[in-house]
């Protein structure tokens, strides 16, 4: 490279056309630095599609730079041996400044704690000046979040999202949130009940095209021992896929998707969820056309308060929120596991094979499409993990290897914090503990498992609720006096020293043959 010119770092997930890494494209002086991750994807079993979806997307990109005479600097997994160790992208950047000498090296902030960290330390290493950008997707800067943050004693979502409503003229009516409410989330938890969701709009597929085709030929190849199956393939790999993905959701599911987000119903993984979270978290897909769009139906009569405002919570609040959160807190988050547990996942959490409805309908869904809904990771298979006692990144490692929306900065709050309470208390106030008895309630799961989730001892007895009144007796001493575990605690101290003692011995048969079942398939 001559005097001037530039290395311009794009990762995976930073595939935004319009954002700051390439928005001041200079073909006579830049390059392009792109990288498939294979020691990321070598690192353990990671689900086929989830690298289908990342390789391809970038290729795409790779391919759109070369038509306009952007010169790119591509690494893709055919060039790294078959069972020889890869290189990580830090190592691969140190290679390529020493070969191609730029001046300056550009880079965005990342998802990573750790790879940002890397990249940094390889450029300065190299003494290549660097220009460093904020990443523009998001809507808060992750200086504008620790200011929010400054001097608060707990940071709670529905402060930070009314303040981004106010700031961003997101649903607002003046000073004042449309429909006279912030949060219509009451309004955002029914259950199907027994006739089910009826017909469901059907969601868009996008058939392989020949690079995609080309990705999945090589992961089979070269992972066919890896969860899921590539060649299930057919997600948004381009920007204006995932427009089109957008406008099919506005149109065929958000008037629905309010009032019956947080249900389940077996067989039916995707309802009227808008599986937009791929697309926005590799940047395809800009957040501000998911709120402008919902806004829209809302102000056309297209689509009921409820459910736009419940989307826009999750775009505008949640997954803000949640970003603000990983990088005000790493990297001592990742250490975090407050309630100091240390059992591997159970064998099903990669192969989906277990006699529990619910967990092997979100499996399936896992394992087939590389995703299953809030509720679903939530309430089913992190709820479980949690009451089994997992260890809190174990499960955020699983949520990274098998979900093909998970970057670090989105799964580990979710994971490790929110759904494992790993945190102890900074995403949630208390862990997201309930028995069997929720996911009767919120699905079809239990009229076909044959365990009863009324029952914690016995031949019938629910492993959920085994282990959610284990959960709630072991951890006495931590969570007893938690405000928002008053009523649990008084429904536990309810039950005998007799029912006690019998539902720790249900718990402790319970785990140990989960951990031979373990044994058996060489998991844990």
């Amino acid at each position: 490279m001559s005097a001037g010119q530039r290395l311009i770092v794009v990762l995976g997930d930073q595939l935004d056309r319009r954002g700051p890494l390439l928005d001041d494209l200079d073909a006579a002086r830049d390059t392009v630095w792109m990288t498939e991750a294979v020691a990321e994807a070598e690192r353990g079993p990671v689900h086929q599609q989830r690298l289908v979806l990342f390789f391809s997307a970038m290729r795409h990109l790779r391919d759109e730079l070369h038509a306009r005479g952007i010169t790119v600097r591509y690494r893709c997994i055919e060039e790294a041996p078959v069972g020889a160790p890869d290189q990580g992208l830090a190592d691969h950047l140190r290679t390529d400044i020493g070969q191609l000498q730029p001046e300056t090296v550009v880079m965005m902030e990342a998802g990573d704690w750790a790879i940002e960290q890397d990249l940094q330390d390889a450029v300065h290493e190299s003494g290549v000046a660097l220009d460093w950008r904020r990443d523009s997707h998001f809507l808060a800067s992750r200086a504008s979040f620790a200011r929010w943050a400054e001097g608060r004693k707990s940071l709670t979502l529905e402060y930070f999202y009314r303040s981004m409503r106010k700031r961003h003229a997101v649903l607002m009516e003046g000073d004042q949130p449309a429909g006279g409410a912030w949060n219509f989330d009451k309004d955002n938890r029914a259950a199907f009940g027994r006739d089910g969701p009826g017909e469901l709009p059907p969601h868009p597929r996008f058939e392989p095209d020949a690079t995609t085709r080309e990705v999945i030929d090589r992961v089979v190849e070269r992972y066919a021992d890896h969860p899921g199956d590539a060649r299930d393939f057919n997600q948004p790999v381009t920007p204006d896929q995932a427009i089109e993905a957008l406008d099919d959701f506005i149109r065929h599911r958000l008037p629905w998707f309010g009032t019956w987000q947080d249900a389940i119903w077996v067989g039916d993984p995707l309802l009227y969820h808008a599986r937009l979270s791929t697309s926005l978290n590799l940047h395809l897909l800009d957040p501000r056309d998911c709120l402008e769009r919902a806004q829209a139906a809302y102000r056309a009569g297209d689509a009921p308060l409820n459910a736009v405002e419940g989307f826009v919570r999750q775009i505008l609040g949640w997954r803000e929120f949640i970003r603000g959160i990983y990088w005000l807190k790493m990297p001592d988050y990742a250490d975090g596991n407050a309630l100091d547990h240390h059992e591997p996942l159970p064998s099903f959490y990669w192969d989906g094979e277990t006699d529990m409805a619910c967990v092997a309908d979100a499996m399936g869904a896992v394992l087939r499409y590389g995703y299953a809904h809030h509720i679903q990771r939530l309430m089913v298979l992190g709820l479980f993990a949690q009451l089994y006692g997992a260890h809190p990144y174990a499960f955020h490692e699983w949520h990274m290897a098998l979900y093909l929306d998970a970057v670090d900065w989105v799964s580990l709050p979710n994971a490790l914090g929110m759904s494992q309470f790993g945190d102890g208390g900074v995403v949630g106030t208390k862990p997201y503990c309930a028995s069997g008895a929720y996911i009767g309630r919120m699905s079809n799961a239990c009229a076909q498992c044959r365990y009863d989730p009324r029952q914690a001892t016995g031949e019938r007895a629910c492993p959920f609720t085994t282990l959610y009144w284990e959960f709630l007796d072991r951890h006495e001493a931590r969570l007893g006096q938690n405000r928002r575990l008053q009523f649990q605690y008084r429904n536990l101290h309810r039950k005998s020293d007799a029912q006690r003692a019998a539902i720790r011995e249900q718990a402790t048969r319970l785990r140990a043959q989960l951990a031979a079942d373990a044994d058996s398939r060489g998991r844990g």
